[in-house]
């Protein structure tokens, strides 16, 4: 990549490398981990088996291959080479390697953690990068005017680098072929993969809802197994996310249906063929875009630093519903509004669940589209600019 962001994710990185031998780093396709890696650790060997030389050398003899490399090293889409696994976990244990040896990235989670949970347990730590985050992207040279022009753009960092020119509908376009070509058309029946890109459209129209395989299932006539193991594929690829519904014992939570949430919003409003900002302000979906853009905020903000998402959804039989709650340091019973201006009634859901809870440590929050940040009567309302930065001041 031309342009260096500085990322969040670094000082996890660091930390992992610091303690573990081996270190996986995963996350969707163009997400920037193989530039993470490489600025994190610059003195290390970088070795891609996206170069079919390189990978058919390593297929044929993985342990002599390592002999090259003494120290460790950066070993991009490893999950290409599945024998790597088993020859890293030998060189591991007996050749006494420092912590941070081996950086191990690829953009399939499934493979690489696959491979690497069966032969490298106990001697690897993960971290998955996800796109940039409302920080990173604001520390560029690009200037926003409102929070649509964001969402619409999306996060992956090579759409942010101003040496390269893509047109956003051109790149969206190319990255989904990549995407089947590379990573999904070994996954399923080579013949389905028209239906599978027909798929990916129809999930866009089901984020920031409850997802119902009956209904994706009829109207791609396919059954509901292989619904599932298509939104198993999608997820471990970093498309979607779910969040699942949370019970925390007030025993009212009967919804037992994940809400699934694209992780980069670009793609959403691509997939939705939204193109413009007045496209997007008079989308039915606008409500729905909006929440994924929060949803995604978060889950960057706790991946970043390598912990657990931990943020689920509260909804009860009689349809009252919270957006999201995030059991972190604090719980935080978070709604999501497409409103720029901070009033009471925003938050009424919030007071309601709270007094449910009788929690007196969940904090409520209301994270919207306006430029301030305030604190009105016990509830934070907190500007789509400070999203990321605001829980990490709590």
């Amino acid at each position: 990549m031309g342009m260096y962001i500085n990322r969040s994710a670094r000082e996890a990185l660091l930390r992992l490398a610091s303690q573990f031998p081996i270190v996986g780093l995963t996350g969707p396709r163009q997400s920037g981990k193989s530039t993470l890696a490489k600025m994190t650790f610059p003195q290390k060997q970088y070795v891609t088996f996206d170069d079919k030389s390189l990978r058919e050398l390593a297929m044929s003899n993985p342990k002599d291959f390592l002999q090259a490399f003494p120290d460790g090293a950066i070993i991009d889409e490893a999950q290409k080479v599945p024998e790597i696994f088993d020859a890293v976990k030998y060189f591991v244990d007996n050749k006494d390697m420092e912590p941070g040896s081996f950086i191990l990235t690829g953009s399939s989670q499934f493979k690489l953690k696959e491979n690497m949970s069966d032969s490298l347990a106990g001697r690897a730590a993960f971290l998955k990068l996800l796109p940039l985050s409302i920080a990173e992207v604001s520390s560029t040279s690009e200037s926003f005017e409102t929070p649509y022009d964001m969402i619409l753009k999306g996060f992956y960092p090579p759409l942010h680098d101003s040496r390269r020119h893509f047109i956003k509908e051109d790149w969206f376009e190319s990255y989904i072929d990549t995407y089947l070509d590379y990573d999904v058309k070994d996954l399923i029946n080579a013949g389905n993969l028209s239906l599978f890109r027909q798929f990916i459209q129809i999930c866009a129209t089901y984020s920031g809802q409850m997802v119902s395989m009956e209904s994706i299932s009829k109207k791609l006539g396919l059954s509901s197994p292989t619904i599932k193991s298509w939104l198993s594929i999608l997820e471990s690829s970093y498309i979607i996310h779910f969040l699942e519904p949370d019970t925390n014992n007030l025993g009212k939570s009967i919804v037992k249906t994940p809400k699934l949430y694209f992780v980069d919003t670009g793609l959403l409003c691509h997939l939705l063929r939204i193109e413009t900002v007045s496209d997007l302000i008079l989308s039915l979906s606008k409500g729905a875009i909006v929440e994924t853009f929060a949803v995604s905020e978060l889950l960057k903000t706790r991946l970043n630093k390598a912990k657990k998402a931990n943020l689920t959804y509260f909804r009860d039989s009689k349809g009252f519903e919270v957006d999201i709650i995030a059991d972190w340091k604090h719980s935080f019973a978070i709604e999501i509004k497409s409103s720029s201006d901070a009033e009471k009634k925003l938050s009424e859901n919030i007071r309601k669940y709270i007094d449910l809870r009788s929690d007196p440590q969940c904090e409520g929050t209301v994270l919207y589209l306006g430029d301030l940040s305030c604190k009105i009567n016990d509830i934070y309302y907190v500007s789509w600019k400070d999203w990321g930065n605001f829980f990490d001041a709590l």
